[in-house]
């Protein structure tokens, strides 16, 4: 088993559980990544998986301490004042173990709904700040990019303060988490991307009200660990079609994705031909969009992401072998963090 020391100089390892699976299952998992040394487990939310408050009240009674959350829930599926409410319950249930991710939410997947994703940065700051209010013990009426009138919490959650992750990948998300959140997940594994979000985080972060205290960079990464190395790339092709599906321009030619090959991935997901999409996925896309591999692989690749954020979140699809991937990926950011410190 490795171990996470409590230095402030060691990064934050997160992890993020999907509701794929029954609750029980995603509970066992919490507890066994709190055993392996994780600092916070985020329950990723999907409409088509299972509710991920749901999930976070089972890994809240499977576990002791370590912190627990949405990984992310966005403001137009639920609204503000609910989300809110929510985490409150996770805080309190989970004796202040609570945080709060929050982010504008896949816009195919709301498209689905019939939902608008309409001026994202502003209803995710709106959102975590109304959230913040209530949390006080406030009664607040907002008017914005959603309204609420009159709105309180019959609750107090036992945190002093609840954190807030913004989860993002564009340059306004990213500069706005900076200058007002208590930290941000960055929707990247590669280097490359992770360099350039820390420009925009720095960018923010100058503009950061001193009171706001600081503020922790986190690489929300997909990750595929195992004991063979193509059988986690090729667990990995799944999330990876999703990442290629959603991928802005720029982010295709920082890492000279064949731009005909991207548009394939994503014609077939739109189509709902998910085994083509996956097969269409390229050896150069898992390179950019995943870190995959053995664990040696995957602990040298988190070696080079912190050189860029505070910390990672271990993400889909973890490994062909989930509790497999929870040790090994324990093991890879233990090495890690050693090579950080040489």
């Amino acid at each position: 088993m490795s171990e996470n020391t409590d230095s402030s100089n060691d990064p934050t390892w997160g992890i993020e559980l999907t509701p794929e699976h029954p609750p029980e299952r995603v509970a066992d998992l919490a507890a066994l990544a709190e055993d392996e040394g994780f600092d916070i487990a985020f329950a990723s939310s999907h409409y088509f998986n299972r509710d991920p408050f749901v999930v976070l009240s089972r890994m809240a009674d499977a576990t002791d301490e370590i912190r627990l959350g949405p990984g992310v829930v966005n403001p137009y599926e639920t609204h503000p004042v609910k989300l809110a409410a929510q985490t409150a319950t996770i805080d309190e249930i989970s004796d202040g173990r609570g945080v709060f991710g929050v982010g504008a939410g896949d816009r195919s997947s709301l498209s689905n709904l019939g939902l608008e994703r309409d001026s994202p940065l502003r209803r995710v700051l709106e959102t975590f700040d109304l959230a913040r209010e209530l949390w006080d013990g406030r009664t607040v009426t907002h008017e914005g990019t959603f309204t609420a009138r009159d709105a309180s919490l019959n609750l107090e959650p036992p945190s002093e303060e609840i954190p807030v992750y913004v989860g993002a990948q564009g340059p306004h998300m990213l500069r706005m988490s900076a200058k007002h959140a208590d930290g941000v997940l960055v929707n990247a594994a590669h280097p490359r991307d992770l360099e350039w979000a820390a420009g925009q985080l720095e960018r923010g972060s100058e503009e950061r009200p001193d009171e706001r205290g600081e503020f922790e960079s986190l690489a929300f990464a997909s990750v595929s660990v195992a004991g063979d190395e193509a059988a986690a790339r090729e667990a990995a092709r799944p999330p990876v079609a999703f990442i290629v599906g959603g991928a802005a321009e720029p982010v295709l030619e920082r890492h000279d994705i064949d731009r005909d090959a991207a548009t394939a991935v994503s014609e077939a997901l739109e189509r709902g031909a998910l085994p083509e999409a996956f097969d269409r996925v390229t050896p150069a896309m898992i390179d950019a969009f995943c870190i995959a591999g053995t664990t040696d692989t995957v602990a040298d690749r988190f070696a080079a992401a912190l050189e860029h954020v505070d910390g990672i979140v271990v993400g889909s699809p973890l490994g062909p072998d989930l509790e497999d991937a929870i040790d090994r990926a324990s093991e890879a950011l233990a090495r890690a963090n050693e090579m950080q410190r040489e």
